[in-house]
């Protein structure tokens, strides 16, 4: 996926989880920040920032906060991008070599999934997570605790053990992470369920990303470990 007129910025502040104070050459701008995570380890006063200026006649804001660089590693924090460039990499092929449809937002059980991928051998339900945290080399998820995540992947087991492929996807936003694990310390109960589910046969697979200011890109497989 591509991100149309980036242009950098300093980090200042995060008056609250939607918007940022970013300085900028064109001034010091409020912006709307595209994940309501802590992200607490990136947004540091002084970081550097990518900003995309904002389409919406309605916007609050001129710019969207979609990437930082944390030391030399450039993060894609930008919530929504792990669906949108999961949906390309399948549509080019790279999750199953068939796929018939792509069905985003699917509601299955009493949970809306990411995406139903419909192939030769039936439905396949996929969630995909965005792993944004990262702690020398390794990437780990949740960064806060996440009662929804849980239900999805529970729901994921139900779906397996009712006779359908199921997998949960970690998008990891940056390049070169060794593995990812759940991150126990935040949430055990995410790990914990993680666990379970992939004894019951839900697939768990991990991606990092190829990164630019402008665009994010799925790369290589990165072990998962649990």
């Amino acid at each position: 996926m591509r991100y149309q007129a980036v242009i950098p910025g300093r980090f200042l502040a995060r008056p609250n989880r939607f918007i940022a104070q970013v300085e900028t050459a064109e001034g010091v701008q409020t912006v709307h920040v595209k994940n309501t995570g802590r992200c607490q380890e990136l947004l540091v006063p002084g970081a550097e920032v990518y900003l995309e200026r904002g389409t919406g006649a309605k916007r609050k804001t001129a710019y969207d906060l979609i990437a930082v660089k944390k030391g030399s590693l450039l993060i894609n924090m930008d919530a929504q991008a792990p669906n949108q460039v999961f949906a390309e990499w399948v549509r080019s092929g790279g999750f199953l070599p068939e796929v018939i449809a792509v069905r985003p937002e699917f509601s299955y059980g009493e949970s809306r999934l990411d995406f139903c991928l419909e192939t030769p051998r039936g439905a396949h339900l996929v969630e995909v997570k965005g792993v944004t945290l990262e702690e020398d080399g390794l990437a780990r998820f949740p960064d806060a605790p996440t009662e929804r995540g849980v239900r999805h992947i529970q729901e994921l087991q139900r779906a397996v053990e009712s006779g359908l492929d199921a997998t949960l996807f970690f998008v990891g936003q940056m390049e070169g992470v060794r593995s990812v694990s759940p991150n126990d310390v935040t949430h055990p109960a995410f790990g914990q369920a993680l666990g379970e589910a992939a004894a019951a046969g839900v697939q768990v697979r991990a991606y990092d990303c190829a990164v630019t200011p402008d665009s994010l890109i799925i790369r290589r497989p990165v072990p998962v470990v649990c």
